[in-house]
């Protein structure tokens, strides 16, 4: 899709997250040299930007925030996320959240993600239900009904003229150290070889094989649309698998929690409540505080989703910056 504005054509990324170590030195920018992108990013706690701290008015306290920011800016982690690293490899400023009232900047689209949302229920934007309160045969049971409730959501952006769509799978959630301590009195051949819940990954990747599906069916049946379908399980799961390659500590334990090895979660005294432990800045954990990854672990994400190796079709990121779609005002 592109919108025109003031006789600028504006190409129209719509990023659908069903669900970026400092600046990418291993994945060189590109800007829009032709025309500034715009972006509407779909999604929950993963790649919200401050959506819920400015719908309810919580602010998330320090440490979050504290990598690259050195304050708190609404995002779950310790600093960027993968859809500010998406939007530093397009030379664009970070995306405001919808929501947010104190002088935002919508020039290049707008964040609709919120932490807590969830695709059902319909219309009730701070679920927080999600995989991981659900048995391994609740998930297949309603898959179905996730699946079709996206495709009506994209059938709608469509029809409203989007054209540009960057689906990214769900991750392993067997591997959060929240969900491992919830479940912390499993049997031996509960867990894999990495120490990661095989039913919640196992229910992750039924899931991710209906959405990936679900892409090819759209694809065909969207004239003149763009669906990029990433890999992310893959990207993430590998980063637990290879954890000591990538330099990071302890890949099944928060940075911030509480209650030490193996996980340092405790539901009762989290990263957002007194009382907590954080690991030290410069030492490199996958996992910030139990659920969100940590600025190095998504700059890392990022790399290996800019890289193309994980999406079908192959396509840069920066196609979108140039590509002739449909026009609406």
């Amino acid at each position: 899709m592109r919108i025109e504005e003031k006789g600028f054509s504006l190409p129209l990324i719509l990023l659908a997250f069903l669900a970026l170590v400092n600046y990418l030195s291993f994945v060189a920018p590109h800007e829009c040299n032709r025309n500034r992108p715009v972006i509407f990013n779909f999604g929950d706690s993963n790649s919200d930007t401050g959506g819920f701290v400015a719908g309810v008015g919580i602010e998330y306290g320090y440490p979050y925030g504290r990598a690259f920011f050195r304050r708190p800016t609404g995002r779950t982690s310790d600093g960027r996320l993968v859809i500010d690293f998406l939007c530093e490899y397009l030379s664009t400023h970070y995306l405001s959240p919808y929501l947010n009232s104190l002088e935002p900047d919508f020039t290049n689209g707008a964040n609709f993600a919120i932490a807590g949302a969830t695709t059902l229920p319909k219309y009730v934007p701070f679920s927080l239900g999600s995989f991981g309160s659900l048995s391994y045969a609740q998930v297949i049971e309603r898959i179905p009904s996730f699946i079709s409730e996206i495709k009506d959501a994209m059938w709608a952006i469509y029809e409203l003229g989007g054209r540009n769509f960057w689906v990214h799978n769900t991750g392993p959630l067997g591997c959060l150290p929240r969900e491992l301590a919830l479940r912390s009195n499993g049997n031996a051949s509960d867990y894999d070889e990495y120490g990661c819940m095989r039913s919640l990954n196992e229910g992750a990747k039924a899931f991710n094989a209906k959405l990936e599906a679900l892409s090819q069916e759209l694809r065909s049946q969207m004239e003149n649309s763009t669906i990029v379908y990433v890999d992310v399980y893959s990207i993430k799961y590998d980063l637990m698998a290879n954890s000591t390659y990538y330099g990071f500590k302890n890949p099944l334990m928060a940075c911030c929690g509480y209650g030490g090895a193996p996980y340092n979660y405790n539901p009762n005294r989290t990263c957002l409540d007194s009382g907590h432990t954080v690991c030290e800045e410069e030492t490199r954990y996958i996992n910030w505080d139990g659920v969100h990854y940590s600025e190095a672990a998504a700059a890392i994400v990022a790399s290996k989703i800019l890289s193309t190796h994980y999406s079908s079709p192959h396509l840069q990121f920066n196609f979108f910056c140039n590509t002739a779609t449909f026009s609406s005002s």
